[in-house]
């Protein structure tokens, strides 16, 4: 009788626990949103600098909406082109897990949205959390096509952080006081370098300093002793900035969507693609004081060398009682343009909250040269070949200057088995070994213009030495690989040493990137786990350099069943 109350009591117990996990499990995904939005790219009238342009815009905006969600949560975003130009959205930093159909740069992994034509980005966050953002990737549109994509934690999941009262988005950008697809058009026919931009802007406004811009600089008013979280992203096109709020202590606390183990600066240097999450606590005397941008330029080139502002303004500032206006805001020091040691001295102070799991055996050994090159012309004295002593612009991965295809996207030629859209025999490391960082010979100076793709098997374990060269210039080149974060292991000046650089490699709490800048003149080392089948593009976030042929990709085969490998295509994904 006792044997049979017990097991009584055991069933009753267990289908307990299995209605429980039931509803548990119905719980958490219960708590997972789906946002339905509508982006309306078209052009719309946008006065800066005194002048009005038509502008491509989202929904009317610049910047574009911001987008606010959770981890776990699904975004369905229809994409309506009303503008004059192919258009395509990417969502810089989402991994994408098994569909590179929503990750969309042109010619990659989709064909363009043609004028009057739509498509519908659909994608879940999985087990991401931070500031990401979300832009145009077809030409020049993401000068003025881009906002921030912002991803709270799950319902119950806090910051590892104190809690900020406020969370505000810094949307760095620059501003051409023309059209900035113009820009490029003329920069195509020629080969030369695009013309550089007018201004910097914060959340689309220029700031103080530039003409007809001072009424319309962006103000954020705060309490004292307040908290707020600024959630920094460079959307500027091609430009590396210093960034810094006047006597604010800014603590770091996230960068691309992955938290870091805090630390303070007066100044945080950010590429183009990359996102930080910094505290600032309004502890100062009650006034006004300039947040402002700037340029960091690596590269022995043009620039604009000017400054962008807005304002940290105190609710309880006094007014200046003679002029009935408030005083003028304090500035804050930023460091030159060329202080490579402050940009340096930033980024090697991001370190990983915990340790973290690194690939320690390594199936996959890239060595990626990066940089700029010439192509020479046979008459050097035409209108085509204004680049330097006759030639017209390049750049190049391992040689290899990537070219998109035409007839096809490189993912849709794939999984459709068409041939002879790419190969599979991009260089795992330099064709022809040289001085990457010294007096290179001329010979070495012309890439070979191709689309090549490198092939990696699902579970490869990789790491990429991305060593920055001399030819034309050293400089800083942002690299962004898509549908991947990666940890980086490692940096330095000068030419890798493969045998002597990765006993200083940090395999114990690297930071997690989507983008990393080769150091000007010297190499960084990233590791990550191919574990996201698809084609995913690698190239530089300058997007002049791209245009010039700075970008690679890798297909990532599937793996085994359903849940490693590429999802099928939607039924509205456009055609070439």
């Amino acid at each position: 009788m006792e044997t049979r109350n017990l097991t009584v009591k055991q069933v009753s117990y267990c289908l307990f626990l299995s209605i429980f996990v039931i509803f548990s499990f119905q719980a958490h995904f219960s708590e997972a949103e789906t946002h339905y939005r509508e982006f309306v790219i078209q052009a719309k009238p946008v006065k800066r600098l005194c002048r009005t342009h038509n502008t491509i815009t989202v929904n009317g905006q610049f910047p574009g909406p911001t987008l606010e969600v959770r981890d776990g949560d699904t975004l369905v975003i229809k994409a309506v082109n009303n503008a004059r130009y192919n258009v395509t959205l990417h969502w810089h930093g989402i991994r994408q897990l098994r569909n590179p159909w929503a990750d969309g740069p042109d010619r990659v992994t989709q064909c363009p949205i043609r004028p009057g034509r739509s498509y519908t980005y659909r994608f879940t966050i999985e087990n991401q959390e931070g500031t990401l953002w979300w832009h145009a990737h077809s030409r020049w549109l993401r000068a003025t096509v881009y906002g921030a994509l912002i991803i709270h934690p799950k319902l119950g999941s806090p910051y590892p952080f104190p809690m900020p009262r406020t969370e505000i988005p810094i949307l760095l950008g620059e501003w051409w006081d023309r059209n900035p697809m113009d820009v490029l058009r003329i920069a195509d026919f020629t080969g030369a370098a695009p013309n550089i931009s007018d201004a910097y802007t914060i959340n689309g406004q220029p700031g103080d300093l530039y003409r007809c811009s001072k009424q319309e600089t962006v103000r954020f008013p705060v309490g004292s002793g307040e908290t707020i979280l600024l959630r920094v992203i460079n959307s500027a096109l091609n430009q590396e900035l210093f960034f810094g709020v006047a006597n604010h202590i800014l603590t770091v606390v996230a960068v691309d969507a992955a938290y870091t183990k805090p630390f303070t600066t007066s100044v945080i240097m950010i590429a183009p693609g990359q996102t930080t999450d910094v505290l600032l606590t309004a502890d100062q005397t009650p006034g006004q004081y300039y947040m402002a941008a700037r340029a960091y330029n690596s590269a022995n080139a043009p620039f604009d060398n000017t400054t962008t502002t807005a304002i940290l303004e105190y609710k309880t500032a006094p007014c200046n009682a003679k002029k009935g206006k408030q005083s003028t805001p304090i500035f804050p020091r930023l460091p030159g343009f060329n202080d490579t040691n402050s940009a340096i001295a930033f980024t090697s102070r991001l370190r990983s909250p915990s340790k973290v799991k690194v690939p320690l055996q390594i199936d996959e050994n890239l060595f990626f040269t990066v940089g700029l090159g010439l192509i020479n012309c046979t008459n050097p004295n035409s209108p085509r070949c204004q680049g330097p002593n006759g030639t017209r612009f390049a750049a190049s991965i391992n040689n290899m200057s990537f070219v998109l295809p035409k007839r096809n996207s490189l993912m849709q030629a794939y999984y459709q088995g068409q041939p002879g859209i790419f190969t599979t025999d991009f260089p795992p490391v330099p064709p022809v070994k040289f001085d990457y960082t010294g007096n290179v010979s001329r010979g070495l100076w012309q890439p070979v213009k191709s689309t090549k793709l490198y092939k990696l098997k699902f579970g490869a374990k990789v790491q990429i030495v991305l060593q920055d060269t001399s030819i034309v210039t050293v400089e800083d080149h942002p690299m962004h690989l898509h549908g991947y974060h990666f940890a980086v292991i490692g940096s330095g000046f000068g030419n890798f040493n493969p045998q002597t650089d990765p006993a200083r490699f940090n395999l114990i709490d690297p930071p997690y990137r989507n983008t990393i800048g080769t150091p000007p003149g010297g190499w960084v080392a990233i590791r990550f786990e191919a574990d996201n089948p698809g084609i995913w593009l690698m190239h530089c976030h300058l997007d002049s350099h791209l245009n010039w042929g700075l970008g690679m990709a890798f297909l990532v085969e599937n793996g085994v069943g359903k849940l490693q490998s590429v999802q099928p295509p939607p039924l509205d994904l456009p055609r070439c």
